[in-house]
């Protein structure tokens, strides 16, 4: 359904210490997603100068009452919090942060309890329905053994069905259990004991603090971070608003090969995969039609995007001044391509980028799927 974009493994130098503390409050302060963290990183060179600005930043953007950063004793709390657990903190610049998650949809860093050299391994990842029917589970089971004796560590997101089938079946070979929580956060809690053998046989991993209760607006985030992690993505079982489609539809947008299992017309936990399949994904009987598309031969990691991830040229302020009079009045409340912006306004790819990034500080825009963006209200 989709062509992978062209992969390599991308060289990294130690982190110290204190950069790593410091690339962690500024992805845990306010308003700093991913795009905004690497965007920060490549204006101003390291997290120490890029909180620095951010208050300005945001003001520029329109903020009224300030932008909270993230507290030096809040991200050493964190930290401290993980080491106790037998958990590390993976952040991007770490030699062995999984290369896959340098895409279109950047997660900067990671909670990793258990063994780390999985995720830079051959993955598939495999998620269906939670209510799943007994052929359902054991299709996952197949898929997650035969994958993994063919060299695939598998992915998902330890939730009921197919999801702890494929994990169970998984575990000689290596998986890989994303949680919308934190590392140490069970959920579902019938899944304790799954979690324990994945902790110690394989490994658990999140983009939230330790702690961190999973709630609705989590589950996208993990969704997005399964897709990330593997080369493809199978989808046994689900109905048209199921989650995994969700999964699916993120794998799609970072180039990740689409594959569905399919089902009885009259079963509604098949409508979605189907759906897949008409749609274009690879339709799925056994690990040989997912093998016939992806060879565990190495295949090596997708590029970051070099603008996101070294520092660019300065920006003048008096450029920035005039740039923003050009792009808010482009923005509105329907979503509009950052491309058509730079169309637009006949603006360098940088200064547009500096004066979304203001506009993202100060709580005012929204992203939306294929590089959308809209403008929100003053907060």
């Amino acid at each position: 359904m989709a062509k992978s974009a062209p992969f390599h493994r991308s060289s990294a130098a130690p982190l110290s210490d204190t950069e790593r503390l410091d690339r962690l409050r500024l992805y845990r302060s306010e308003n700093v997603g991913p795009s905004t963290y690497f965007r920060l990183l490549a204006r101003f060179g390291t997290a120490a100068k890029a909180l620095e600005m951010v208050p300005e930043l945001a003001r520029r953007g329109g903020v009224r009452g300030g932008i909270a950063l993230c507290p030096r004793s809040a991200a050493e709390r964190e930290l401290s919090r993980l080491s106790a657990l037998g958990a590390r903190l993976l952040c991007h610049g770490d030699v062995d942060f999984p290369d896959r998650l340098l895409g279109p949809e950047i997660v900067p860093l990671l909670c990793v309890l258990g063994d780390p050299a999985l995720l830079g391994q051959p993955s598939i990842a495999i998620v269906g329905a939670r209510n799943a029917s007994a052929l359902g589970r054991r299709m996952a089971r197949n898929l997650a053994r035969d994958l993994g004796e063919a060299g695939f560590s598998i992915v998902s997101g330890l939730a009921r069905g197919i999801d702890t089938a494929a994990h169970d079946a998984a575990l000689p070979t290596g998986t890989v259990a994303v949680l919308a929580g934190g590392v140490d956060v069970v959920y579902p809690p019938e899944n304790r004991d799954l979690y324990q053998q994945i902790a110690e046989q394989g490994c658990v991993v999140s983009e939230m603090a330790p702690g961190t209760q999973p709630h609705a607006a989590l589950f996208p985030r993990r969704n997005r971070l399964i897709s990330g992690l593997a080369e493809g993505v199978v989808v046994v079982e689900a109905t048209p608003r199921s989650g995994s489609l969700v999964t699916a539809r993120y794998g799609l947008e970072q180039g990740r090969e689409i594959f569905a299992v399919p089902g009885s017309p009259f079963d509604p936990r098949c409508q979605g995969t189907n759906g897949l399949i008409r749609q274009g994904a690879t339709l799925v009987e056994g690990a040989a039609d997912v093998l016939d598309v992806l060879a565990p031969s190495g295949r090596p990691q997708p590029a970051a995007p070099a603008s996101l991830l070294h520092p660019t040229v300065e920006t003048e302020e008096d450029d920035l001044t005039e740039a923003r009079r050009s792009i808010i009045p482009i923005i509105g409340a329907s979503p509009v391509t950052v491309d058509e912006i730079i169309r637009q306004c006949q603006l360098s790819p940088a200064v547009v980028s500096m004066v979304l990034v203001e506009l993202e500080l100060a709580g005012r825009l929204e992203r939306h799927r294929d590089n959308q963006i809209s403008l929100l209200p003053l907060p």
